[in-house]
């Protein structure tokens, strides 16, 4: 897997990318104005560099993709879910640490 930063996807590029992706999908729905979502980046960043070979990282604007972000009724930001071969299989509303990115991870990629 050649992309090491999560990659900013809109409503129209969600299916394809992770609905339709194998493996393990990463995906944090945030919002610009959001504070713990900016205090959560830089653990999301290190967290998808530590597991490049493994796992895809994404993050999905609610305000610019409501479409999405109303399908997994996200209520709170930030909210991290992950997929496994296009199924949700954990969410998790609010800030999460490196650690706590790769626990999950870790319990899912077995």
């Amino acid at each position: 897997m050649e992309e090491k930063k999560p990659v900013a996807i809109l409503d129209a590029d969600f299916e394809a990318m992770v609905l339709k992706g194998n493996g393990i999908r990463v995906v944090d729905f945030w919002a610009p104005w959001c504070g713990p979502c900016h205090s959560m980046a830089p653990a999301l960043e290190a967290f998808s560099e530590a597991n490049a070979d493994k796992v895809h990282v994404f993050k999905l604007d609610v305000d610019d993709n409501p479409k999405t972000a109303e399908k997994y009724e996200i209520r709170s930001v930030p909210t991290v879910i992950f997929f496994k071969d296009g199924e949700s299989i954990d969410t998790t509303m609010g800030a999460m640490s490196q650690a706590a990115l790769q626990e999950k991870l870790d319990k899912y990629d077995g």
